[in-house]
């Protein structure tokens, strides 16, 4: 039996280090904006090309290092790109036979623009012919995050919904990616209901609910109202939030050892590694905390994959703990 099948898509990234670029930002450092020069030739300081990437992909890849089953349902074109991502995902112990190679497209590829820790991502999802896999057994948790937008997907959501509607027993974990998002709440809510754990960042939030509501407390709730039973809110450096039927509770961020080296992939190891830790058993609001750590250790590395977590390690980092990283009621 699988424990976690994570779909969605897979890419592959090129990281791209600018090192001729400034942040133009409004008041209280938000609705930034990184500037390159207009019409001329920017310098970059080096490229990385890290495949096997992608919300769901790096879940799973995550999930596998935890010492888990894990199990990725994707499309990859029938190319160089596409076999190196499957190469990839084996490697890490992903189970691919789900993985589909589709003839009539390209292996997403997608350009990530580095500068100092934060990163700006140019996407482009191929939109694949989509469809539900045939699974032998139930898999303990489905994880839904990014894919590309059109009928195909609108189509694909309904299925995932009717399975796990046909299938109570199985968990499910909800991550909407760019175009998720976009969808009304009212065509998939379905999905939304059978969320047993649902993770935005607070921007996510606000755009789901569309609205401006600021206090974390309150979008938390309208988040569980829209039907999952444990909603998860992060907020960049400022930590995370976690509800649940039996209360609300934050997170700190585990203390960066050293200077990130890029955030890319942190709210994936966030998201993923707390769904693998309450499979565990973990209660959430300390499975949160595991999740947090890897969080730590991916930002440490260029690429979403190269700093996850084995449990050992996790575990030796959780010991190791500052004396306020812990979850606190609120």
């Amino acid at each position: 039996m699988l424990d976690f099948l994570a779909i969605g898509d897979t890419t592959i990234d090129a990281f791209i280090r600018l090192k001729d670029a400034k942040v133009h930002c409004r008041i209280n450092d938000e609705d930034c904006e990184l500037c390159v020069r207009f019409g001329d030739k920017v310098p970059y300081e080096s490229v990385e090309v890290v495949p096997a990437v992608g919300n769901a992909a790096k879940a799973a890849v995550s999930v596998a290092r935890l010492g888990l089953k894990s199990a990725l349902r994707a499309y990859v074109g029938d190319d160089e790109n596409g076999k190196t991502c499957l190469d990839s995902l084996e490697k890490d112990g992903v189970d691919t036979s789900l993985v589909v190679i589709d003839k009539s497209n390209k292996t997403n590829y997608h350009y990530v623009l580095s500068y100092e820790a934060e990163r700006t991502i140019l996407i482009k999802h191929e939109r694949y012919p989509y469809s539900f896999p045939a699974l032998k057994e139930e898999p303990k948790w489905i994880y839904l995050s990014s894919m590309s937008e059109g009928e195909d997907a609108k189509k694909y959501h309904a299925e995932i919904a009717h399975y796990l509607v046909e299938h109570p027993s199985v968990k499910f974990a909800f991550q909407p990616g760019t175009f998720q998002m976009k969808i009304p709440v009212e065509e998939i809510r379905d999905l939304y209901k059978r969320a047993e754990v649902f993770f935005c960042n607070k921007e996510e939030a606000q755009r789901i609910l569309k609205t401006d509501e600021s206090d974390i407390k309150k979008l938390l709730s309208a988040v569980r109202a829209l039907g999952p039973a444990t909603a998860v809110i992060t907020d960049g450096r400022n930590g995370a939030y976690l509800m649940s039927g039996s209360g609300a509770w934050f997170a700190p961020m585990y203390p960066d050892p050293a200077p990130p080296s890029n955030r890319t992939g942190a709210g994936d190891a966030t998201a993923s590694t707390t769904v693998a830790y309450m499979l565990l058993g973990i209660p959430p609001q300390e499975a949160l905390l595991r999740g947090l750590i890897n969080a730590m250790s991916v930002v440490q590395k260029v690429g979403a994959q190269r700093g996850l977590l084995s449990a050992p390690e996790i575990d030796g980092w959780y010991a190791k703990r500052p004396a306020d990283f812990k979850s606190s009621p609120i």
